[in-house]
């Protein structure tokens, strides 16, 4: 399903609702400007509406970075909503990042790892990346860990990040992404031939939601 809205903030509004209307008790959340949008408005206008004691969070993926460092996913997410909401402290998961090295992150977040989420959060890359599978990754041919820690080359770092047997595990998948810089990989992504990492997310038992703002999807064809 693909929905386009009339810009990123009305399409922070659209993933806060389904959000709501979902009531996941399972959450994992991502990086990026658009969802930070979306939990300011979730703790701001929409915090009266889901039993945050039930919700246990955790994150499509993290850098290999402490959690107060300024690239960290989960200090966003914290900022921006869990610090603002009566989210319990043994409700959120988050990826111990300041571990040694990124491997031994990836391989303690498994253990904790739930194998179905209600609500995946994710992004899309210019290069069709998602979560922290990168064109080229070899966790893009994993097929039995939840999490590993492959290196980007790209960035000259290692990541960790869910695998695609866990996110297409989940029961509903949510791509966020907004931006005239985008338009050309989304363009690719929907409906050009199979080549992306973002292309190998599907869900085997779940609904797989794509929401655009217009200038995300000018290049769409219509009809």
């Amino acid at each position: 399903m693909i929905r386009v809205f009339e810009n990123s903030r009305e399409l922070a509004r659209g993933a806060a609702e389904h959000f709501v209307a979902l009531a996941p008790l399972t959450v994992a959340l991502s990086g990026g400007s658009t969802p930070k949008v979306l939990y300011q408005l979730l703790a701001d206008q929409f915090q009266t509406q889901l039993p945050w004691p039930r919700i246990q969070f955790f994150w499509s993926d993290e850098r290999h970075v402490p959690p107060d460092h300024p690239d960290s996913n989960y200090r966003m997410a914290h900022e921006a909503l869990l610090s603002r909401v009566p989210v319990p402290e043994s409700n959120v998961h988050r990826v111990r990042s300041e571990n040694p090295t990124a491997q031994e992150a990836a391989d303690e977040y498994e253990k904790v790892m739930v194998p179905r989420l209600d609500l995946i959060l994710l992004g899309l890359g210019t290069d069709g990346h998602t979560a922290s599978i990168f064109p080229g990754s070899e966790v893009l041919h994993e097929t039995k860990r939840l999490v590993a820690a492959p290196w980007v080359e790209k960035l000259n770092t290692y990541r960790i990040t869910m695998t695609l047997p866990l996110l297409n595990n989940g029961a509903s998948i949510l791509f966020l992404v907004s931006g005239a810089e985008k338009a050309q990989i989304v363009k690719e992504v929907l409906e050009g031939p199979k080549k992306y990492p973002a292309q190998f997310v599907q869900p085997t038992n779940g609904e797989l939601i794509w929401m655009l703002d217009k200038e995300a999807a000018s290049q769409l064809s219509h009809g």
